[in-house]
Order: C-alpha cells, then structure tokens, then sequence
C-alpha cells in the first residue's frame, strides 16, 4: 500500500521528513530559509517540517524511537 492510505507509513514518513529537514536546517540554514523571496508550497512546507523537530526535540526522538521499536518487532 501507499504510505497516504497506511495510517502507520504516513506517520513514518511525516517523522522522517521532520527529522530530515531539521537536520538540514541544522547543517545549512540558507537552503530552508523564510526570507527567501518567490514563495512556493514546497519552500514553506520544508521551512515548516524542522521546526516541531527544533523545538521539541525530545518528543520527537521519543516518537523516532517508539516508530523503530514497531518496525523492528511488531511488523
């Protein structure tokens, strides 16, 4: 199945894309930047993804673990 129709995949790939697009922010801030001018969906969806991954950290690798935990043992 599609990760839209799996409830399970959906939220894996909405935490990866959190946790991916912080740590970008992180290494190179001008690639995710607000200011930027020509908005597009794209750039504030991505300018949008790291920051519950910045600002509440250890929920999110609390919930990065719990989703390793029920991929590794419950699938």
């Amino acid at each position: 199945q599609s990760a839209i129709f799996n409830f399970q995949s959906l939220l894996t790939v909405i935490l990866l894309l959190i946790c991916t697009c912080a740590y970008i922010r992180s290494l190179a801030p001008s690639l995710l930047d607000k200011n930027k001018t020509g908005y597009s969906l794209l750039n504030l969806c991505f300018w949008l993804f790291p920051l519950p991954g910045e600002r509440k950290s250890p929920y999110v690798a609390v919930c990065c673990v719990v989703m390793a935990f029920s991929i590794l043992f419950m699938q």
